[in-house]
């Protein structure tokens, strides 16, 4: 079972600058979460394996601030079963979107329509109201407070990040990484429509010395 770590893991593991933010879209860089973590360590990568490291994934996402992530956490503590429930909830989901990234160009594809099912399904269970809350920066974030169950909204804007896409017709510009060792995706914002990395600093810089080094054995 998801086990609860302690509050510190969020602050420890999860942070702005420990983390790749790569998909242009809150909704595709969810789905990246899997792989998110910059400074990769044996046996754990996936953000999501544990209730901390999913609050502290939607803290550096800017989906929750830091009151409402150190709040989050100590309700976990409370109640660890729903806690463990959500974050298998959020991996099923990540899953279904991960599908709808690769595959959902099309409305009578299935992975469409499941992604379509599942956003319903979490749109019309999850009770709350939004609000627009000033950040710690200056900056200013559109909130979603749940009323009764604390855990039911914490999808709700990945959730429509996802719906979003649809309504505006986006998946047509959402790409795999070229990368056949990366499985992330992002949303191709080029001119030309002819991104290929996730990021250059990584996938795309590996791709520039294969390039070099096939080139060097050729002379």
């Amino acid at each position: 079972m998801t086990s609860v770590l302690q509050p510190t893991a969020p602050i420890l593991d999860s942070t702005p600058d420990s983390l790749i933010f790569v998909g242009e879209r809150l909704w595709l860089d969810f789905v990246n979460s899997a792989d998110a973590l910059r400074a990769r360590r044996p046996g754990r990568n996936d953000v999501l394996d544990s209730f901390d490291g999913f609050i502290g994934w939607l803290s550096a996402a800017r989906v929750l601030d830091a009151e409402r992530s150190a709040a989050m956490v100590r309700r976990a503590q409370q109640q660890p079963t729903a806690a463990s429930a959500a974050v298998h909830e959020a991996r099923r989901i990540r899953n279904v979107l991960r599908a709808l990234a690769e595959k959902g160009t099309d409305e009578t594809d299935r992975a469409t329509q499941l992604a379509i099912g599942e956003i319903n399904r979490i749109l019309g269970r999850s009770a709350g109201t939004r609000r627009l809350e000033s950040r710690a920066d200056g900056g200013f974030v559109r909130n979603f407070v749940t009323v009764g169950d604390v855990f039911a909204g914490l999808l709700i804007p990945v959730i429509e990040s996802a719906a979003d896409a649809l309504v505006s017709g986006e998946l047509f510009r959402v790409r795999q990484c070229a990368d056949a060792r990366c499985a992330r995706v992002f949303y191709d914002a080029s001119r030309n429509g002819k991104r290929r990395w996730c990021e250059m600093a990584t996938c795309g810089n590996r791709a520039k010395a294969a390039r070099h080094r096939r080139k060097i054995k050729r002379v």
